[in-house]
């Protein structure tokens, strides 16, 4: 295939643009001028006029929960939800649907949309009386259940918090509905289990929707949060992508990340069928959890939290267990890759890779922290020292400018978050991704990095940080594959690379950079249309 009279951005220094691409045998021939790619026409080469429009490398997230994003997609929408109004009737809705007894799940609620009342039980208990009712917050730190779902879960005004989570309760200790991190298990426990056929169609409801989102690749780091069992990322990988690997319904290609307390069957894994299972699907290495999220007030702090004082979030794993878990896989050659938003728990695992660099050596680990989203002072430069990967969530930002500055106070937030230019500065290698299911749309990503302009705002949040165009695309392309160590393939349109590629709406370059569009016009993989 050969695309011709086309915008080419390639995230390739040595040539960064051209206006023609050969393609075969799903692999990028070579990009430059219509002359130079001409000459690998053949007889049955089909050759695309794109008139100009704008062709990027494929898109690559570099953070998702695949398999609950597909989940989700077929559960109650509460992303964007402005009242508590809409709320319950969207719940309400969803109970209709369902017999007496039976689950109804849903997530993506952000309180901070409707003034910041967290919804509580009551909110639910009269709409769903036969129902149990389990909602997760757009981070996936917290969730609400109705008082038939906490009665199931056997949650009473005697249960204690578990280690790393709060049962959050009234005046009276009775629970109120809401589960903050590893509480949250004490309800997933006594969910049915999702079938494997719901779990299997999930990913390729995910990976369709991926597509129609510009994005080839993903690092998934699996059906795992505090508290949570490390079983499922294993179950997935044996009973879901093997099974799609299989029966050749893998349509995007993912990078996994297992839990770290299962750093040797990993290492197992690599050693029995190496890092590259397939073209598909990439052994990437491990994951931990070190604190919570801001919304749900379990973010690590060094300052208490504005609105709860006294209250500096939570720690959820011991530093010796990290540590330790975290030394043995560094040292078997597995990436690391740990949860941290707080400025007090990026500052920990600052000092904790320090002590990794001392004990193991130097060597290229790209070490990655998960989100880096409120740093201390000093942080941002520490990240590059040993080439750090800060695995960020720009459209976050969104969610959060308007209500970090209520949690941990304005001078605060505007001091520490989301310092992706700072970040830059320091030497580090930025990874954008978005969490799905929170959300995911990485043209809106980079349109929020250059602007940092949350709906209805005039001027931007921290200014100072808003990233150009170039360094913004690179973080969703050829930086977001160094971050995974698929550099050597991926992220860029370079000769031998595969040819995974968007073609978008604008014609030109300036069209592009003047106005970001909000979708993609087609996506490839392989070099074959993928979407639509």
């Amino acid at each position: 295939m050969i695309l011709a009279n086309a915008t080419i951005y390639t995230a390739d220094p040595v040539r960064p643009f051209g206006v023609a691409m050969a393609v075969r045998g799903g692999r990028v021939l070579h990009v430059g001028t219509y002359d130079s790619v001409k000459e690998f026409r053949g007889k049955h080469t089909y050759e695309r006029n794109l008139s100009g429009n704008v062709v990027l490398p494929g898109f690559i997230d570099s953070h998702v929960h695949l398999i609950d994003g597909g989940l989700q997609l077929a559960r109650v929408p509460l992303r964007g939800v402005k009242s508590k109004d809409v709320f319950i009737s969207r719940v309400k809705e969803a109970v209709r649907d369902k017999h007496p007894g039976q689950w109804v799940r849903g997530g993506g609620w952000n309180n901070d949309f409707w003034g910041g009342d967290f919804p509580v039980a009551a909110w639910l208990d009269d709409i769903s009386p036969d129902n149990p009712v389990w909602l997760t917050r757009m981070d996936g730190h917290m969730g609400v259940a109705n008082s038939l779902a906490i009665k199931i879960a056997g949650i009473d005004k005697n249960t204690n918090d578990p280690v790393g989570g709060t049962i959050v309760r009234t005046t009276e200790r009775e629970p109120n509905g809401l589960l903050v991190d590893a509480a949250m298990k004490l309800v997933l426990d006594v969910i049915p289990d999702v079938s494997l056929t719901e779990r299997r169609e999930a990913l390729l409801r995910a990976s369709r929707h991926a597509l129609m989102r510009g994005v080839t690749t993903v690092v998934d780091v699996g059906s795992y949060f505090p508290g949570m069992s490390e079983k499922q990322p294993w179950q997935d990988f044996s009973d879901i992508y093997q099974w799609a690997q299989s029966m050749g319904k893998m349509m995007i290609r993912v990078c996994l990340f297992f839990p770290l307390p299962t750093w040797s069957r990993v290492c197992d894994l690599i050693h029995e069928k190496g890092r590259l299972l397939s073209e598909w699907i990439h052994v990437g290495g491990v994951k931990a959890f070190l604190d919570g999220s801001l919304g749900s007030s379990s973010a690590l702090f060094y300052e208490s939290y504005k609105d709860d004082l006294g209250s500096f979030g939570l720690q959820l794993i011991d530093m010796d267990v990290l540590l330790n878990a975290t030394l043995e896989s560094d040292k078997s050659g597995l990436q690391v890759a740990i949860h941290a938003i707080g400025d007090k728990a990026n500052d920990m695992l600052l000092d904790m890779l320090d002590e990794v660099v001392n004990l193991n050596g130097m060597r290229d680990r790209r070490f990655r922290i998960e989100h880096a989203q409120h740093l201390a002072p000093s942080a941002a430069k520490r990240f590059g020292e040993h080439n750090t990967i800060a695995s960020v969530q720009p459209d976050h930002l969104l969610d959060d400018a308007d209500s970090a500055g209520k949690k941990i106070g304005v001078e605060r937030a505007e001091r520490s978050s989301y310092l992706f230019r700072s970040l830059l500065a320091g030497g580090t290698h930025l990874a954008f991704g978005s969490d799905w299911p929170v959300y995911i749309n990485p043209l809106q990503a980079i349109k929020t990095v250059m602007s940092r302009k949350p709906p209805g705002w005039e001027v931007p949040w921290i200014s100072t940080e808003c990233l150009p165009l170039d360094d913004s695309l690179k973080a969703h392309t050829i930086s977001a594959a160094h971050a995974c160590f698929l550099d050597p393939v991926l992220g860029s349109l370079s000769e031998g690379k595969y040819a995974d590629f968007v073609v978008l709406p604008s014609t030109s370059w300036k069209e592009f950079a003047d106005d970001i569009p909000g979708h993609v016009l087609a996506t490839y993989v392989n070099g074959k249309q993928a979407y639509p």
